[in-house]
């Protein structure tokens, strides 16, 4: 929804929480979710969607006319979209996904691929004057970097598809994540400045999730401003929230679905860093952060590094794009999952709402 007009601020919650690989599905999760929680949330104002196609769903909407007639549902049912979660190609939901999600990654075409057509899906379905984002993989899952030519591999693929975006007003946003070839903030400034042509920065951006800053130990809100200091543009913030527990409280957090890379901070100041979450559950270590999205509302997190400085940050023009993005909702443990998953985003709203409308 539309927070603010100067500078542009829309709200989305991510629809990756919602299972579904076909479009059939996703637009099922539309009608009977989404619909629901804009009831609620904004029942008389335009409501923005943030999109999760996989492979499956974006070739469903391949055709012109197609997506022409997702665009009349959408206008007569107050929704728009203005980002797309470009970044699991394959299934996301009720199979074993791990290291899964990242392929294919930006060394290989048929990424590179799909991201040209969620470019020409998103392109018809952005209202006039409303800025577009995808959010994808970090460049790859960081084992499978071994050598220069996998480098050149991505920067030329996402190259090609900065080039693909041409004039229209989409950026790709690389999403830095735990474990990944960029996933901290550095690395991902020293990708911008060293190895991306000028051509491809010009519609490369970074989608910054809070969470995946947040499991590194990073500050929030200083590594936002390191982007912007860089003249990186950032394209998406998602707002969430990283498990942070002792090892004993994370083993309620171990699930066979999604990988779970885990960091510890130590009395002394050193780190120790686990690809998953099993790994760590025998160990004897202090306070640990997991990458396993919770709630914003939920207790034991790290929704805390959204601090009131943070919010008037993005209120200030940090971006055009907040998307909420808790996809473990499935997974979560019991007591978090009552009241069901659209009462959930519901409260993830409210939560939002309420820093972004308090005052420093």
């Amino acid at each position: 929804m539309i927070l603010q007009t100067q500078p542009p601020l829309h709200l989305t919650y991510c629809l990756n929480i919602h299972p579904g690989e076909t479009w059939a599905e996703n637009f099922a999760a539309i009608r009977e979710k989404t619909m629901a929680v804009k009831a609620r949330v904004a029942p008389d104002k335009p409501f923005g969607l943030g999109l999760r196609l996989g492979r499956a769903a974006a070739d469903s909407l391949a055709g012109r006319a197609r997506r022409a007639d997702v665009r009349k549902f959408l206008d007569d049912h107050g929704l728009y979209v203005f980002t797309i979660n470009g970044f699991p190609y394959g299934q996301f939901h009720g199979t074993r996904v791990k290291e899964n999600v990242y392929a294919p990654d930006w060394r290989a075409p048929e990424r590179r691929d799909y991201t040209h057509l969620l470019v020409d899906i998103l392109a018809d379905f952005l209202p006039d004057g409303v800025n577009g984002s995808i959010s994808t993989v970090p460049g790859s899952f960081k084992p499978w970097i071994r050598n220069e030519s996998d480098v050149k591999a991505v920067v030329a693929n996402l190259t090609a598809c900065a080039e693909h975006v041409a004039d229209r007003n989409i950026w790709l946003a690389l999403e830095p994540e735990p474990g990944c070839f960029l996933e901290t903030t550095e690395e991902t400034i020293r990708f911008f400045s060293e190895l991306l042509p000028d051509r491809a920065r010009r519609r490369l951006g970074v989608c910054f999730d809070t969470c995946h800053a947040a499991v590194q130990f990073e500050n929030v809100l200083q590594s936002l401003r390191r982007y912007l200091d860089a003249g990186i543009s950032v394209a998406k913030v998602q707002l969430s929230a990283a498990v942070e527990e002792t090892a004993e409280g994370l083993k309620k957090f171990d699930d066979p679905v999604y990988l779970h890379p885990t960091k510890a901070k130590r009395a002394d100041g050193s780190f120790q860093y686990w690809n998953d979450l099993p790994v760590v559950l025998d160990k004897d270590a202090e306070r640990l952060r997991s990458h396993f999205h919770v709630p914003l509302f939920a207790g034991n997190s790290t929704a805390a590094e959204l601090t009131p400085e943070f919010f008037a940050l993005l209120k200030r023009g940090a971006t055009e794009h907040l998307e909420i993005e808790t996809y473990t909702f499935d997974v979560l443990p019991r007591e978090l999952r009552e009241g069901g998953v659209v009462d959930s985003i519901v409260r993830e709203y409210e939560w939002v709402m309420k820093r972004l409308e308090s005052k420093v």
